[in-house]
């Protein structure tokens, strides 16, 4: 038994998470209370000589790149440690949201990969969850 199995299903179609991906380095940070999520310790794909070229044109949108991120040593266990505070908060009565927000330096790869993973794992337990990415279509910051 998971730990997601530990938590009672809401209605479907009630959205209960907002996931907004952003780049601390663009300094406009969402504001509110939320989850903060911080994934720059996972490994930067432009920062990859092997893959640099191809990921300069490319998002945590892309299925490449979604798992570039993904198998990343470490980012199993901190999306799982990151699911299971969402759910704690989620089952505490009259929580009617629990907003997580991703940040990386851009905000383009790795925040929005992991934004992404963590609301389909979040709707497949149930949950409604709207994903907002807010720095995708900026430059990467150096």
């Amino acid at each position: 038994m998971s730990r997601c199995d530990l938590y009672p299903r809401p209605y479907p179609a009630l959205v209960r998470t907002v996931i907004t991906s952003y780049g601390d380095g663009h300094h406009d940070a969402p504001r509110g209370g939320a989850l903060r999520v911080d994934v720059r310790q996972l490994r930067n794909p432009p920062d990859d000589p092997a893959v640099r070229a191809w990921m300069l044109h490319s998002t945590g949108l892309d299925p490449q790149v979604r798992d570039y991120v993904l198998a990343t040593a470490g980012a199993e266990r901190l999306i799982e440690r990151s699911i299971n505070r969402a759910l704690a908060l989620l089952a505490v009565p009259d929580h009617l949201r629990a907003d997580i927000h991703v940040l990386c330096v851009g905000g383009r790869h790795r925040s929005v990969a992991v934004a992404e993973e963590l609301a389909a794992r979040l709707r497949t337990v149930g949950y409604g969850v709207e994903t907002e990415h807010r720095h995708i279509d900026r430059p990467i910051l150096r």
